[in-house]
């Protein structure tokens, strides 16, 4: 019988990491990181909460997908807004949107007040609930429609990447289309006399995280700004979304872009730099915008290179220059209506 890698003593887990690390040419840190992720998936999706969770975001696409090459940190989540709020929205209802302005309001309004208690009340006491059966020690706090899992770290880098699991929640949509799909820890396949958490969530399909991606990148585009760090994994998301033919099906998929476009419509909207409300519909159909200008440009490079010493990325990465020259392509591909 295999022994549980987190339950073993420290000493023994900083050795199989090492071993790892040798083997896969990947920093201890990150592998001992995405250890803790698929634990936490794990928590969530094998809990009743999962029936109505879906795993999404970069990670969702190196874990499930295989699509992007780098070490994805946090986890992003989307719980049913059917099951949020099932006095507001149709259960019936695969796409639902507001019927009007007072109707959108109303339905951010009572999610923005539910989501943070359903954090609360029920996914905190469910991960503390897990991490006690499993006779694990780890911090857990709540920040508004975030849980963090903050796990004692055997193994550092240089501090762009926190010993800590961020479950990032959102419930303005179902969070389809998606997939159920199984999950595995990076390190499992170099100590496979160790047994390692595995996990089986429900998972946004890839071609709606293209193009949820591809507007987020839009907004911040023609805002002229970043707003914070850790945004240049989406530029280097999109790329690896083409190099896996994914980019091609989802330009494909101009229903799915309308989709997106009008949920963003109603649930995030913003203003560019000319103070006018940012156009997803016009976005999606001839006027996406993927590469930044100006300062927005230097920030981003900053942040990329960034990402690029702390190990983040698993093969040699492409020069910044070079990054902007394919979503530059990608750009002209997803603004080609005949595409």
């Amino acid at each position: 019988m295999s022994d549980k890698f987190l339950n073993l003593p420290d000493a023994e887990r900083r050795e199989a990491l090492a071993v790892a690390a040798s083997e896969s040419g990947r920093p201890a840190h990150l592998l001992e990181k995405d250890i803790w992720v698929v634990w936490c998936l794990d928590a969530l999706f094998s809990s009743p909460l999962g029936e109505h969770l879906v795993f999404k975001g970069g990670t969702s696409l190196s874990k499930v997908y295989g699509a992007i090459r780098r070490f994805s940190e946090d986890v992003d989540l989307t719980y049913d807004i059917r099951a949020i709020a099932p006095d507001l929205v149709k259960s019936s209802d695969n796409n639902p949107v507001p019927e009007s302005r007072s109707q959108g309001k109303r339905w951010s309004e009572q999610v923005r007040a539910r989501l943070p208690a359903w954090v609360k009340d029920k996914a905190l006491p469910t991960i503390e609930a897990r991490l006690a059966a499993d006779n694990l020690s780890a911090k857990v706090t709540v920040d508004g429609e975030k849980l963090y899992v903050t796990y004692d770290a055997l193994e550092t880098g240089n501090g762009y990447v926190s010993s800590s699991v961020m479950l990032e929640f959102g419930a303005r949509s179902t969070g389809e289309p998606s997939e159920v799909h199984d999950v595995i820890c990076d390190a499992a396949e170099y100590l496979e006399s160790l047994e390692f958490p595995t996990a089986r969530p429900r998972t946004m399909k890839a071609e709606r995280t293209f193009w949820e991606k591809a507007t987020a990148i839009h907004v911040f585009c023609v805002q002229g700004r970043l707003r914070g760090e850790r945004f240049a994994r989406h530029w280097y998301d999109l790329v690896r979304l083409d190099d896996a033919g994914i980019a091609d099906t989802a330009f494909a998929d101009r229903n799915l872009a309308e989709a997106v476009a009008e949920h963003k419509s109603w649930f995030f909207a913003e203003k560019g730099a000319d103070g006018q409300v940012v156009d997803y519909h016009n976005a999606v159909n001839g006027n996406l915008k993927l590469v930044p200008e100006g300062a927005a440009r230097a920030a981003l490079e900053e942040d990329y290179l960034q990402m690029v010493r702390d190990g983040l990325l698993m093969d040699t990465p492409e020069t910044f220059d070079a990054l902007m020259e394919r979503c530059a392509n990608l750009e002209k591909r997803a603004n080609n209506k005949d595409s």
